[in-house]
């Protein structure tokens, strides 16, 4: 027990560095630029091309704000008080609605191959891990890709996976991607905005789930995410379902 409080504690102050690094990045963009103009050194031709920074940077810290605040949430929760019965099925419709219009900007093909498989869970945070898994197989992909959704039932595992044939992970990296903050290539999550949280949050939100997640990859060849829960039965009555 000890010993897990030490860790716990070592990880909070380590997280507590890492944001306070990550947070003044684009705060010191903004500044500058907010800077440049309020000092008249900015001429009237380029003012849109500084005001689209200074957006993109408050745009990316908002995301990063909203990512720091659902990991604290999840770090002080061991378990989900209220299990509601959830159809990943519906999660991944969703999902891929919601994702629609990305994939094409990314002219990425986005599939969803999903029966109905029932968990127990939290719809809300189950939509937000599949959200951020799909989202990045989008953002790290090649134009023409594609990107596949799909569940099974499997010996009273729910398995919820997603294949894409994106850029790859190294096998260096696979390790820690699952890490806070951790990039593989940090040019290209700033260009696509991302936190670098993503994939944490999808492991915390799995753990709390009583779920695991396993990742494959190949680089130049894609990457394939499985998470799996326990399967829930269906409902006796479908309209008592969370979906």
């Amino acid at each position: 027990m000890k010993r897990y409080i030490i860790r716990r504690l070592k990880l909070r102050r380590e997280f507590s560095a890492n944001v306070s690094h990550e947070l003044k990045t684009p705060l010191t963009g903004i500044l500058g630029y907010a800077e440049m103009l309020a000092g008249g050194m900015v001429q009237p031709r380029d003012v849109p091309a500084f005001a689209r920074n200074i957006k993109r940077e408050a745009e990316r810290l908002f995301l990063l704000i909203e990512d720091i605040i659902m990991l604290s949430e999840l770090d002080e929760t061991d378990s989900l008080p209220n299990m509601e019965l959830v159809n990943l099925a519906e999660i991944a419709a969703n999902v891929a609605e919601t994702l629609a219009q990305k994939a094409e900007r990314y002219a990425v093909v986005l599939r969803s191959e999903t029966p109905d498989v029932w968990v127990s869970g939290s719809p809300s945070l189950l939509h937000e891990l599949l959200f951020n898994i799909v989202d990045n197989s989008i953002k790290y992909n090649k134009r023409g890709g594609s990107v596949v959704v799909s569940l099974r039932e499997e010996a009273g595992q729910a398995m919820l996976t997603v294949e894409d044939t994106g850029i790859g992970i190294p096998p260096e990296h696979q390790e820690r991607v699952l890490e806070r903050f951790y990039r593989v290539d940090k040019s290209r999550s700033k260009r696509t905005g991302g936190t670098g949280l993503g994939l944490s949050i999808v492991k915390h939100i799995a753990a709390v789930h009583g779920g695991t997640v396993e990742l494959q990859s190949r680089p130049g060849c894609g990457t394939t995410v499985t998470v799996r829960f326990k399967a829930a039965p269906p409902p006796c009555n479908p309209a008592e379902a969370v979906v």
